[in-house]
């Protein structure tokens, strides 16, 4: 009787531990930022040209050395995600290793001049491939000897960029000068219905894959361009290349948005969450993939690259 007893309760704690397992990897990797605007306000930001476009570089490392607040508001929401089971990546953490590397460049240049554009955010997030991106901007207000701060917290896709979950507004006014405690009130009526979004996105994306973008383009000089024929069938390049996308797609989708001679574009393009080893799978990766695909196939020498997550670029007939 007593070794039956053992077998149950052996049995049940390896349910349990099984449920706990699932429960933790059933959770989205989440990366907590300072909103553009909050940077901007601040004047952690500097216009920088790129290659004729002006764009916007947030300097986050400045900011989190300059200033204290943001640092508490940081710690302050990462300690509320992480009590509730979400596994985190720390942007100070992630500053410093690709600080480490030497990596915060503004862009990788190919040798006759051109690139992708990358800013320091998508190279954090291309070390840190966390699958949401929570931002957070605040404003503390006084009246009198009370203090309350109003919030506006957001929820990206970490690949698109698309808001997909929202809460703010006011906190109740309090005695205490601590900007954790003001903010930790004042999100703490919203948090659950916040989390309930993100984790409604993010088991579209465990079901239905992470949404990225894929340009194909054509070196002038390549041997093969996409409407060249393939076989005797008479199929061009373009379409194994469509063949190939659908294959390597969760459920074949993707949408082929622009196709010439020279380049496709595939947007809205699902991607497994994980590869075949459990480890994350991102845009740099799936064009990896493509990219072995053609030289193995077609013995084409290609380039890969991604911004970010979510945007991947394939160059066939060339290297940068």
């Amino acid at each position: 009787m007593k070794k039956i007893f053992n077998k149950v309760i052996m049995v049940v704690f390896m349910l349990l531990s099984a449920n706990f397992v699932l429960s933790q990897a059933a959770k989205p990797r989440i990366m907590v930022f300072p909103a553009n605007v909050w940077m901007t306000g601040k004047g952690y930001v500097t216009t920088m040209d790129n290659q004729g476009q002006k764009i916007q570089v947030y300097d986050y490392q400045k900011a989190l050395d300059s200033d204290k607040e943001l640092y508490s508001v940081i710690n302050t929401i990462q300690k509320m995600m992480n009590d509730r089971g979400f596994p985190l990546e720390d942007l100070a953490a992630k500053l410093k290793d690709i600080a480490d590397q030497n990596a915060l460049n503004n862009m990788d240049q190919n040798q006759d001049g051109g690139g992708i554009a990358e800013s320091p955010r998508d190279k954090l997030l291309k070390v840190a491939k966390p699958d949401i991106i929570l931002e957070i901007t605040w404003t503390v207000n006084s009246s009198g000897p009370k203090k309350s701060i109003t919030f506006e917290l957001k929820g990206l896709d970490a690949g698109t960029n698309k808001n997909i979950a929202s809460a703010g507004g006011p906190g109740a006014q309090s005695f205490s000068a601590e900007i954790s405690s003001l903010l930790e009130e004042a999100v703490l009526a919203h948090i659950d219905m916040f989390n309930t979004q993100l984790m409604t996105h993010f088991e579209d994306m465990f079901a239905n894959g992470r949404e990225i973008s894929l340009d194909v383009k054509v070196w002038d000089t390549s041997p093969k361009k996409l409407n060249d024929e393939i076989n005797n069938d008479g199929d061009l390049l373009k379409d194994d290349i469509k063949k190939w996308v659908k294959d390597n797609t969760v459920k074949g989708r993707n949408t082929l948005s622009n196709s010439t001679p020279n380049m496709m574009s595939f947007t809205q393009v699902r991607i497994p969450l994980y590869d075949e080893e459990g480890a994350a799978f991102d845009a740099d990766a799936f064009a990896t993939k493509f990219r072995k695909y053609l030289r193995k196939t077609y013995q084409l020498q290609c380039e890969s690259g991604a911004i970010g997550l979510g945007k991947a670029e394939v160059v066939i007939g060339g290297k940068r």
